[in-house]
Parts: structure tokens; sequence; C-alpha cells
């Protein structure tokens, strides 16, 4: 039996999830409560931070609960969570830009972990960025914009993984200055989600409710 999944590319359009940009972690190997409560150890703030559920939540509601809960929906941290196949998801809402260190220790362990993340408001601007780990240590990142910029020369990490990646994205085309950047985004995520074997569902996410924890200090 072939199973249909709506793979990332979707994650491309502006405002895909909801204002501001989008956060996402993919995890092979993990519970969604383990997913959550390793993303909550990530959080850059003064003090420790720990995942408490709030129940099944769509986007709004969530967003609403941050702002009723902390005053503005930029002054806390929300995820929702749910599985895809082999991959379970966890969606960042709120004030998440810049607050969450490196997800590569969330791979400890042996899991497999994957973020999209793509801060579109930030006036500096940020490109979307997409980055692989696997039992601790760094795989695969780049610029999906594909354009140099922050920091980025192609593909880096394990350089045949990246070999590879770069030999893809050279097939079809890229990187090419002509291109329209939402156009090298969703190309880009494309190449990756095939060849990572990625899977994240729009609608449950979009329109649905999934279960939902706030990231809140300890």
């Amino acid at each position: 039996m072939v199973v249909i999944t709506d793979g990332t590319t979707w994650l491309a359009a502006r405002q895909s999830i909801a204002f501001g940009g989008h956060y996402v972690v993919l995890a092979r190997g993990l519970s969604p409560d383990e997913l959550a409560d390793r993303l909550a150890a990530t959080v850059l703030y003064d003090t420790e931070h720990t995942a408490v559920t709030v129940g099944e939540h769509t986007g709004e509601s969530l967003l609403e609960l941050i702002k009723d809960t902390y005053g503005d929906y930029y002054d806390g941290i929300g995820l929702r969570l749910g599985r895809d196949g082999d991959w379970t998801y966890a969606v960042a809402y709120g004030g998440w830009p810049g607050e969450f260190d490196s997800p590569e220790p969330v791979s400890r362990g042996g899991a497999h972990v994957c973020l999209l993340e793509y801060d579109e408001d930030n006036g500096k601007p940020v490109p979307p960025h997409f980055a692989y780990f696997h039992d601790g240590r760094p795989v695969s990142a780049f610029n999906l914009h594909l354009d140099a910029s922050w920091g980025y020369q192609g593909v880096v990490g394990d350089p045949a993984t990246a070999a590879r990646l770069q030999d893809l994205m050279a097939a079809a085309g890229l990187p090419d200055p002509e291109w329209d950047r939402e156009d090298v985004h969703r190309t880009a995520l494309g190449i990756v989600e095939r060849f990572f074997g990625l899977s994240l569902p729009k609608d449950p996410i979009v329109h649905g409710t999934l279960m939902a924890v706030l990231l809140e200090p300890t």
C-alpha cells in the first residue's frame, strides 16, 4: 500500500502555520511527551523550563491561552504536538523566535531530529533554516533560500551527506539568484523531504486540534 503524506513543502507559503513564521521540530524515536520535555530544556531563558500539558488546542486557541496566561502573545511559548507515520512533531507558538538553543541535544540516545525554522517577519531578514541531527551530532544544515547569507556557504555537516544534498539541489537548478525566494524555499524543502523521508500533516496543524503544552519556568 502506498501511503501519501503532506510532506513539508507547504511550509514555504507565507504564514503557513501562524503569523511570524514557523518553528517545527520533527523527531523519530521520541514520543510527543519526550519531545516536549527535551525542547523545554533548550529554551534560552535564565531559568529552566518544563512542559506543562494544557489539553487539546487549535493554533488560534493556543495563542489565545498564551496571551491570557502571560499578557501578550510574545511573552510565552506553547507547543502543539502530534505524530505522522514514523515522525513525532512539535510546532511552536507565541514568542519562540530566538528563544531556543540548537535542538542537537534533543537527538541524544539515538533519536533523529529535524528542525524547520523561519522567522519570516524578522526585519534583518533571516532566511528559512533546516537542520538535521542524529544521536547528539549534526548531520546536515543549510539556509533554505540558498543565498549564502547568515554564514552559510552551501550545506554543512557530514561531508558525504552534504555532497549528496548539494548534488540534488544542483540537479534541480539551484542555487539560481533569478528564482523567486518562495520557489527556492519550496524546492529545497522538497529535496530534504525526499532525502530524509520527512512527513508533516497540514490539516491537523492548520485546522485541527492537537495536544498542547506551555513551556513554563520552574
